[in-house]
């Protein structure tokens, strides 16, 4: 696999995935495939969960043209229960696969960040820090009617109060300085 260093420091850790032998990516349903994994059997949970935009509609840009991915199937719930059930769902399915020194980041935007770190502590994660992810070229303000959003949101977690981060675990679990979007299959 070949890892792009655009933008990365000259520092920056380089990985090569191909060595890591219990590496693997999965594709499928989240919930689905996680129940196939044994039970902690996993030191770090990555989730950059559906934002539940709740479009009215197409997003256009002032030339209007149509914005890509924002009104995609996956992203797409009838209600905020429907939403917190599917939350609800993926975190108890990464709870479980999650080893007891595990952490997990969580990244969202307004839109959906709350209500997951919600579901999260009713769940018995235990809060570590929140991290806020600032945009350098975020999506314009097309409609003029609320303020740029330019930045997301990370939650960082353990599996519950009692998992301790250590020096050691925290160096392990930070996730890399750039990030990207997933990509639906299909």
């Amino acid at each position: 696999m070949v890892v792009s260093r655009r933008g990365a420091s000259a520092r920056a850790p380089r990985t090569n995935f191909e060595s890591l032998a219990n590496s693997r990516i999965i594709v499928g349903d989240c919930i689905a495939e996680m129940s196939k994994l044994p039970a902690a059997s996993i030191d770090l949970v990555f989730a950059d969960p559906p934002y539940n935009l709740q479009l009215k509609g197409e997003l256009k840009r002032p030339d209007e043209s149509h914005v890509d991915a924002v009104t995609d199937d996956w992203d797409k719930f009838s209600s905020f229960a429907v939403y917190d059930d599917f939350t609800r769902a993926w975190l108890l399915g990464c709870r479980r696969v999650m080893k007891p020194s595990a952490t997990i980041w969580v990244i969202g935007s307004y839109h959906n960040i709350f209500r997951v770190g919600a579901i999260m502590q009713d769940l018995g994660f235990w809060l570590l820090n929140d991290i806020v992810w600032r945009k350098s070229n975020p999506m314009p303000n097309f409609r003029g009617r609320r303020f740029t959003n330019a930045h997301e949101t990370m939650i960082w977690a353990a599996r519950d109060e009692h998992a301790r981060a250590t020096r050691s675990t925290t160096k392990r679990s930070r996730p890399p300085t750039r990030t990207c979007r997933h990509v639906p299959i299909g």
